[in-house]
């Protein structure tokens, strides 16, 4: 019990240590032993505009992606209105394909039932399949293989059946 009290002050000093230096992510190997630790991004402070920056290209469904912005500045997000979202349902590294030389489990314009895989999720070595848990198309992927994703993250975006 001993040893656990001890790692456990480790972490504590290493959180800390990351609060002051506003670290987000530190990784420390010693030997056989590695601690990898990730904190979430700091949010804006409330009051400070946030710059509006012009995306080209489209959207959901062939969407083009002005209108998006269009629908934000007019208060709402009326063009994301009756879409599904699935969410991240851990913290972990997103994973699109079975294997690396496996084609993706969804792409936009896929066909989605609840107990369709759309997506693995590694967390700490362990592959973590996540179903769909809603029928629809999928119109919208918003992570991109081997990237990081938090707990509740929009994964995909879902026109329902």
């Amino acid at each position: 019990m001993a040893g656990k009290d001890a790692d456990l002050r480790r972490i504590k000093r290493l959180i800390k240590v990351m609060k002051e230096n506003e670290l987000v992510e530190i990784e420390i190997k010693h030997g056989d032993d590695k601690i990898a630790l990730k904190r979430a991004q700091p949010q804006p402070v409330v009051g400070q505009p946030i710059a509006a920056v012009p995306v080209m290209g489209h959207g959901p469904a062939g969407i083009p992606l002005e209108s998006f912005s269009a629908g934000a500045e007019e208060g709402g997000r009326a063009s994301l209105a009756g879409l599904t979202e699935i969410k991240s349902p851990i913290v972990g590294t997103f994973y699109a394909t079975p294997s690396p030389d496996s084609d993706a489990y969804v792409e936009n314009g896929s066909h989605v039932e609840p107990q369709t895989v759309v997506c693995i999720i590694e967390a700490m070595k362990v592959m973590n399949e996540i179903k769909a848990e809603t029928s629809g198309t999928i119109v919208e992927v918003l992570v991109s293989n081997g990237q990081a994703v938090e707990y509740g993250q929009v994964l995909f975006r879902v026109k329902p059946d």
